[in-house]
């Protein structure tokens, strides 16, 4: 898929779902962002600032080979840095909600064109 642009965030939110249209990409998104935050947040309890790498170490590490091996595209990070952390902070919002399937239902209304 070739690279997209956007005017704002709002119209780049349902592309950077789409980028996500599997829920076992969306679940391993989750399960890294938090394991990061909880090992940081451990970490700097401790007094220990190197644990600030472990944010972007896990949460990087686990949902880019994702997109790789579950999805086949490339993270909406390489492009869109600032507006997918954003969009991922959002989506674990929603999924941490009980609101998976609505974002199953955005993913596939972008892919079938319904922008």
């Amino acid at each position: 898929m070739s690279q997209q642009t956007f005017d704002t965030y709002e119209e780049f939110w349902p592309y950077y779902v789409a980028m996500h249209s599997r829920a076992a990409t969306r679940w391993i998104h989750l399960t890294g962002t938090l394991t990061g935050l909880a090992v940081t947040a451990y970490g700097l309890a401790r007094g220990r600032k190197r644990a600030l790498a472990a944010l972007p170490l896990i949460g990087y590490g686990t949902a880019w080979p994702a997109h790789f091996l579950i999805e086949k595209n490339n993270p909406a990070t390489f492009g869109h840095p600032a507006w997918s952390l954003r969009g991922d902070a959002r989506m674990i919002r929603m999924m941490l909600a009980g609101r998976d399937a609505e974002l199953a239902r955005i993913a596939a209304a972008w892919r079938a064109g319904d922008r």
